[in-house]
Formats: structure tokens, sequence, C-alpha cells
């Protein structure tokens, strides 16, 4: 449950900075007019989002009829969601320091075009996360007991949820976030979750017959790491740690999270030569990033 609501807090907190900095430029601007585009367009990404998701569920339970064909689906799907948060995760520590400018920039532009223009900007601007949570909810669900049962989908919507009154606090300088340390935590989360993700892919692609190595466990550890008690339950839950895995899985698991974690983890090499302050883009490091209207 854990997972699935850090992947909601993660990538609902992503959208709604995207959506709270275009409001603020609009506000300061004085453009309220346009405001209704916006909201209009991160609608339709929302709408969008949710029918990817359940088509999605729909191929995964409706459309597929044998277990090898959806264990199949699902290791395709859990792979394709690695590559979703691993991207994700690098893009956003490295573009957290300029995305301001750049939305800003891109909505001056929509604004001269017309009101369509906006609210596809603000659609584009959403759409992303919207289908990229979709994707790994989807995945990290299904390698967990529960699968995307009520109370996955429950977690969730309380990541989202938990993302939009953050959002709104901060639009409304109430709060204070350091949120490069907030994305440098939740990145390292999601790594961790990614892994278990792969790792789960791994073995639908041994039962779905397309890897060999099913029945070759690494180690079971079944004795000590019982898996029906809390602390097994919340592993497996969360990363996908299991008391008996295949090697392959193990292999898997530990050739992403150990190389990832550490590049992720790894501070980026400073520019020997000094970028003129001017030329220097401003760091949304805390609430800077989403200016108040009131300011």
């Amino acid at each position: 449950m854990f997972a699935t609501y850090l992947i909601g807090l993660r990538e609902g907190l992503e959208a709604t900075l995207v959506v709270s900095i275009l409001v603020a430029f609009l506000v300061k601007s004085q453009r309220r007019d346009r405001l209704p585009q916006v909201w209009t367009g991160v609608g339709l990404a929302v709408a969008l989002s949710v029918g990817f998701g359940s088509l999605i569920q729909y191929t995964s339970t409706s459309l597929l009829r044998t277990s090898e064909s959806r264990e199949l689906f699902e290791a395709v799907t859990s792979v394709a969601a690695v590559v979703f948060v691993t991207w994700m995760i690098f893009w956003m520590r490295r573009a957290a320091r300029t995305i301001a400018g750049e939305l800003r920039g891109k909505l001056t532009d929509a604004l001269a075009v017309g009101s369509l223009a906006v609210a596809g900007m603000a659609f584009l601007a959403v759409i992303r996360e919207g289908l990229e949570t979709a994707l790994i909810f989807y995945a990290a669900a299904e390698s967990a007991a529960g699968g995307t049962g009520p109370g996955s989908l429950l977690a969730l919507a309380g990541g989202i949820a938990t993302a939009v009154v953050i959002g709104f606090l901060l639009y409304r300088s109430a709060v204070r976030i350091n949120l490069s340390r907030f994305f440098t935590w939740t990145g390292a989360l999601l790594i961790l979750v990614a892994a278990g993700i792969l790792k789960y892919g791994v073995h639908d692609f041994q039962e779905a017959g397309v890897l060999p190595g099913l029945n070759d466990l690494a180690f079971d550890i079944s004795t000590t790491l019982d898996p029906n008690a809390w602390y097994g339950a919340l592993l497996a839950g969360m990363f996908n740690v299991t008391a008996a895995p295949t090697v392959l899985e193990l292999v898997a698991w530990v050739a992403y999270a150990v190389p990832v974690l550490v590049l992720f983890l790894r501070k980026p090499a400073r520019s020997a030569k000094p970028i003129p302050a001017a030329a220097t883009p401003t760091a949304p490091a805390d609430v800077a990033a989403v200016p108040s209207p009131r300011a």
C-alpha cells in the first residue's frame, strides 16, 4: 500500500506544482480570464489518464484469455513502468532548476496564440504525469500481494490528495518545503520500488515461459522472513522483497537497484567554468518554485 501511496504522492505533487506555476503566472500577469482554459486542460488530462489506467486493467482482466498472455502482459508493463520511473526521477533532478521558467515561457507563447493553446499547454503539462501514474500504479499494484484492488486505489488516491493539499499550501505560501530534498528521498524510495517491479516482471517472464529458471531459487529464508507476518508483507508490498526469489529475480533486483541508486544519489559534478549570475537559472529548491499570487 505504501508503494502506491508514494507513487500518488510523488507524481501528484509534480503535477500539482506544474499547475500551481501556471495558475500563479496567470494571476500575477492579470490574466485570470485564461484560468478556465487551464482547468479545462487539466481536467482533460486527468480524464484521459483515468481512461488509460482503466484500459490497462481491462486488457489484463478481460481481453487476455490465457494465463500465459496475462503474465506476459504484466511483465511488459512492469518493464515499461521501470523505464518510466527511472526516466522520471532523473529528469526531475535535472529539470527542477529550470522547469518554472520554461513553463512560464511556454505559457506566454500560448497566451499570444489564444485560449485553445492555453488549454493545450496545460493539458500537455499534466498528461505526462497522469499517464506515468496510471502505468506505474498498475505495475506496482500487481507486484504487491493485493493487486489493483480497492486498497491500492485508496492508497493511490490518498497520495494524490496529499499532494494536492501540499501543492495548495505551497501556492498560498502557508508552508515551506525543501522540494529538492523531498524529490531526492522519494526518488530513492521509488528506485527501490522500481527494482521490486522489475523483479516481479522477471518472475512474470518466467511464468510465461519467456525466461528460464522458474524453479531455480537463489535462497529460501521463509523460516526467517515470514511472508504472512507484518514485516514480510511490508517488504513484499513496498519493494517486492520475498523470502524465496529465483536467481534471475535476485540478479535483476540487484543489477538495477545498486547502480541506479549510486548514480541518482551521486552529486552532479560542478562546472569548471563559473556561470554568469544573469545566466544562472533560479532553483525551486523550496516554495519559491510556486510563487504566491499575493506576493
